[in-house]
C-alpha cells in the first residue's frame, strides 16, 4: 500500500512540473556578449587553428600539391561588429553605416570589405603559403560580392591564395554541404590534394575530400 501510494505521489508531482523549455533568448545574448569580450572565443579560435597549423606543417611535404580550404565568414574574416549592431539578428538587406549602432545590412557590410582578419587563421594561412600549401577560400557569399570579397582579403593580409570560389546566385542547396562538398572535389580533381579543410560551420566540412577537418568555434550563428 505504501509503495502504491509513493507511486501516485510521484505521478502527482510529474503532472505538476513544468514542461521543458529551451535556455532564455536574452539570457543567451549575454553569455554571447561575454563570451567575445571575455577573451575566451579569441583563446578558442586560437586554440583549434594552432592544433590546424601543426597539422599542416607535418602534411605539406608529405603529398603531392598539397591544398588548405578555408571558409570566409567566421573563419577568415569576423562579421563581429555586425552582431552586437543587430542583436544577433540577420539582415540581410539595408545600409550598414551607423555602426557599432545597428541595424546593419549584411550584402551593404560584404560589399563595404571593412571585415578584419581572424588573427589565428591568418597565422595558419601564411604558415600554410610558407610550407609551399596552394589556399583557396569556398565561401558561402554569392558572386556579386566577388570584388568586394578579395579586396577584403587583401587588405585583411590573405594575400597569394591560389582560388576564390563564391556561390553562384541563382544556386539553391538544402545545406551549404551541398554546394561546399562538390567545390572541394573539383579542386581535388584539378590535382590538388586537400590536406585540411576549416571552417566555423559543420556544413563547412561535411561531405568529405579533405584528410582532415578543423571546426572553429562559432556560437553566434548556425548555417545549415
Amino acid at each position: 500500500m505504501r509503495r502504491l501510494l509513493l507511486a501516485a505521489a510521484l505521478l502527482a508531482l510529474a503532472a505538476c512540473a513544468a514542461p521543458s523549455q529551451p535556455a532564455n533568448l536574452g539570457e543567451l545574448k549575454l553569455a554571447l556578449l561575454e563570451y567575445q569580450r571575455s577573451g575566451a572565443y579569441a583563446r578558442d579560435l586560437a586554440s583549434v587553428a594552432r592544433e590546424a597549423e601543426a597539422y599542416v606543417r607535418t602534411m605539406a611535404g608529405k603529398v603531392a600539391r598539397p591544398a588548405l580550404v578555408l571558409d570566409i565568414d567566421e573563419t577568415a574574416l569576423s562579421n563581429w561588429p555586425t552582431m552586437p549592431a543587430n542583436d544577433f539578428g540577420y539582415i540581410p538587406n539595408g545600409p550598414c553605416d551607423a555602426l557599432p549602432a545597428g541595424p546593419c545590412g549584411a550584402s551593404a557590410w560584404e560589399l563595404s570589405g571593412r571585415a578584419e582578419a581572424i588573427a589565428p587563421t591568418l597565422a595558419l594561412f601564411r604558415t600554410a603559403r610558407a610550407s609551399g600549401v596552394a589556399v583557396f577560400f569556398i565561401t558561402g557569399r554569392t558572386e556579386d560580392k566577388r570584388a568586394a570579397t578579395a579586396r577584403n582579403l587583401s587588405a585583411a593580409g590573405y594575400d597569394g591564395w591560389a582560388g576564390l570560389v563564391l556561390k553562384p546566385q541563382t544556386l539553391k542547396v538544402e545545406s551549404a554541404a551541398d554546394y561546399k562538398a562538390p567545390e572541394r572535389e573539383k579542386i581535388e580533381a584539378s590535382g590538388y590534394r586537400i590536406i585540411a579543410n576549416v571552417g566555423d560551420q559543420p556544413s563547412d566540412l561535411a561531405g568529405g575530400h579533405a584528410l582532415r577537418s578543423f571546426l572553429l568555434p562559432n556560437p553566434f550563428y548556425r548555417i545549415r
